[in-house]
């Protein structure tokens, strides 16, 4: 094991340490009740009553292959504190069972290191230099992971340590084992079907399109290999399919969420409410889309949205840059626009999609990474989507006891990533926000100041206990609006308007004193260079 590769274990070690220190917290969020009863479902029931039961109202709502893993990890629950595993013992949280449900997830995580590990070695960044130790810090000490795998308490360090692996083989060019990594993640958890358009063209063109393939072995291998995944996941469940299908896709939800996600249909619940002021419209008996509940609600105003309606979007949106990536892009740039497609692929699910939870940001946020080091307008949206994408997570740690946490670990992180983009990029001027978008980062510290400050002496909290919620919802979903446009219109080659434009130095001045300034990179045989 080479010097620097001990350096990035090293930073996992740091990180795993970091992850222990919450272990002893009293917090745990419903998700831990969740993911217990998971536990006690798959542990004391016949697989054929996993997905029928409902003694919990937290039922079981994801693929099967996480199904299993649950049921792995009660074998060893068993021998910590077996009542865990009582399926009628709701809300169960002695000591042993939080030691071992936190402990779990840091363990889990090393496949998130290995998936980090695997992605920089493939994307030939030199292992001393300033680039690899930007990208390992961003991925490794990631504030999202943080905050909803290890203070609210999820699993999805190691369901994107798989993701990192499928897109590290694909940037090796192994495109079946690839594809057949990615058929194992979409039965761990079926969100990533989000992205699953931009690995089917990608693979379409590159894989089966490839000059000197021939096209029905390649279509035929990636049928096979990224069916068994599916085959195994689903077969005990054959004649239940309709049940399971109901249980992964519930869409008597809601178009949102009890938090709104801070995404078009967060602007869309405003807007509805607002004409519904103007107009002199009364909010109709009984719970609203601001109860914070979480069932269907009709807009008072505005056009009722329908799955469907959502689902249509959701693909439009994709459009583009699926044509881009089929049609317009060449071999050189190919492995940059798929990391891009991903990241435009989930944020378009996010903006339109139906019930989307706000820690789906995520999908966005992680994959952006990998572009951190390449070019430096990549950077900026990397941090810009940072800002707000990492903020709106805040409602998922209300507790008071979390505040001070919450707020430190937020601003480390972002003063780490900008730190790290400013050494990358300094002689450049890609990397550098705007007046407008500047206002708008600032712009963040108002929201704190009403929450804790103004809200609370002014009994607001009271009489508007949604308001706070509804602020950073919308303020957020205005900076992912911003983004999803502004690094839409650079993947696709079109020069935003002036809107997007800086205010302090136009374009070409930039570009003049950054000519002789220019340093090439290598992406498994990509040429990539920073400007």
């Amino acid at each position: 094991m080479t010097c620097t590769n001990k350096h990035f274990w090293a930073e996992v070690q740091i990180e795993q340490l970091l992850q222990t220190t919450y272990i002893t917290k009293k917090h745990h969020s419903t998700d831990f009740e969740v993911h217990r009863n998971w536990l006690a479902i798959t542990h004391s029931l016949p697989i054929n009553k996993w997905y029928v039961d409902e003694t919990s109202q937290w039922t079981l709502d994801y693929p099967p292959f996480f199904a299993y893993f649950e049921r792995m990890l009660a074998y060893v629950a068993y021998y910590v504190d077996k009542e865990m595993l009582n399926l009628h013992k709701l809300n169960y949280n002695t000591i042993a069972t939080i030691y071992f449900q936190r402990c779990s997830v840091i363990l889990m995580d090393f496949l998130y290191a290995i998936g980090v590990y695997r992605c920089l070695r493939v994307s030939n960044v030199p292992l001393k230099s300033q680039q690899y130790l930007a990208t390992a810090s961003l991925l490794l000490f990631n504030v999202g992971l943080l905050f909803i795998d290890h203070i609210h308490f999820q699993y999805n360090g190691f369901l994107f340590g798989i993701l990192l692996l499928s897109i590290s083989y694909m940037l090796e060019e192994r495109y079946v084992l690839s594809a057949f990594i990615f058929a194992i993640l979409l039965n761990f958890k079926h969100i990533f079907l989000y992205i699953a358009p931009a690995y089917a063209i990608y693979l379409l063109k590159f894989y089966c399109l490839a000059k000197g393939r021939n096209k029905f072995i390649c279509i035929t291998k990636l049928l096979v290999f990224g069916l068994i995944p599916f085959v195994i996941s689903f077969a005990p469940f054959h004649n239940q399919m309709e049940q399971v299908l109901k249980r992964l896709f519930p869409f008597k939800r809601g178009l949102t969420h009890a938090y709104w996600a801070p995404n078009f249909w967060a602007l869309y619940n405003v807007g509805d409410k607002v004409a519904a002021k103007l107009l002199g419209i009364t909010t109709k008996t009984g719970p609203t889309t601001s109860s914070g509940l979480v069932k269907e609600f009709a807009p008072l105003v505005l056009p009722n949205i329908t799955p469907r309606t959502t689902f249509v979007l959701t693909l439009l949106s994709m459009l583009p840059i699926m044509i881009k990536l089929l049609a317009y892009t060449p071999l050189r740039d190919a492995k940059a626009t798929f990391l891009r497609a991903i990241v435009i692929c989930s944020c378009s699910a996010f903006m339109f999609g139906w019930h989307v939870h706000e820690k789906a940001i995520l999908m966005s946020l992680i994959p952006l990474c990998l572009l951190f080091h390449l070019y430096p307008t990549d950077a900026k949206h990397a941090f810009l989507l940072s800002v707000v994408g990492y903020f709106s997570l805040f409602p998922l740690l209300f507790e008071t006891s979390l505040l001070v946490l919450r707020y430190a670990l937020y601003l480390f992180y972002m003063f780490l990533m900008y730190g790290q983009m400013v050494r990358l990029y300094t002689p450049l001027r890609d990397y550098k926000t705007n007046l407008i978008e500047n206002c708008y980062i600032y712009g963040f510290v108002l929201l704190p100041i009403y929450e804790h400050i103004l809200s609370v002496n002014l009994n607001l909290h009271l009489s508007l206990p949604f308001l706070p919620l509804l602020l950073t919802s919308v303020y957020c979903a205005l900076g992912v609006t911003y983004f999803f446009i502004s690094y839409y219109l650079y993947t696709l080659g079109i020069k935003p308007v002036a809107l997007f434009k800086s205010f302090t130095k136009i374009e070409t001045t930039s570009k003049t004193k950054t000519k002789s300034k220019t340093r090439t990179q290598q992406i498994n045989g990509d040429k990539v260079k920073l400007k």
